[in-house]
C-alpha cells in the first residue's frame, strides 16, 4: 500500500522511539522465559492456552492461529513443552478425534512467574509507552485533521 503523502521528521521520531519501548519489553520478555528455561515461543504458547477466550477451543489448530505461526511449528512448541511437562494433551469435550492442550500444574506455575514478572514491567515501563503511542496517534491527528 503506497502512499504519495510523508511523515514528519517528528513522526518518524515518534513512531522509532514508540517501535524501540515495545523491542525492550520484548527482549525483557525473552530473558525472562530463558531465565526458567523456556523460550520465548514456548512462553507464547502458554500464555495463548491459557489466555483463550471461553468460546474457543485450545487446539494446536487454535494456537498457531494466535501465534501468527504455521501449524507443524505449533506442534513442535506442544512436542517441547509436553516433553517439559508443561502441557498435556486431551481428546476434545465433544469431538473425541480433536486434541486440546491443557496447561499441566507445572505450565501454570511457570506461566505464573512469567505473568507476575510481565505485569511488574508493564507497571514499570507501561506509562511511558502509553505516552510514546499517544504521542504517535495524536501527532497523526493533527497532521492528518
Amino acid at each position: 500500500m503506497e502512499s504519495s503523502e510523508d511523515l514528519s521528521p517528528g513522526e518518524y521520531r515518534h513512531l522509532a522511539e514508540f517501535r524501540r519501548q515495545i523491542r525492550q519489553f520484548l527482549h525483557f520478555s525473552e530473558l525472562t522465559a530463558r531465565s526458567l528455561g523456556l523460550e520465548p515461543q514456548q512462553h507464547q504458547f502458554l500464555l495463548a492456552v491459557h489466555g483463550l477466550p471461553e468460546d474457543a477451543h485450545p487446539t494446536i489448530r487454535e494456537i498457531a492461529s494466535r501465534l501468527f505461526i504455521q501449524h507443524h511449528s505449533a506442534v513442535e512448541l506442544a512436542n517441547r513443552l509436553e516433553h517439559l511437562h508443561a502441557i498435556s494433551r486431551h481428546s476434545g469435550e465433544h469431538d473425541k478425534r480433536e486434541v486440546w492442550i491443557r496447561l499441566t500444574a507445572r505450565g501454570r506455575a511457570l506461566l505464573r512467574r512469567l505473568a507476575i514478572a510481565h505485569r511488574e514491567e508493564l507497571e514499570r515501563s507501561g506509562p511511558e509507552l502509553a505516552r510514546t503511542l499517544r504521542s504517535v496517534l495524536m501527532h497523526s491527528r493533527r497532521v492528518h485533521a
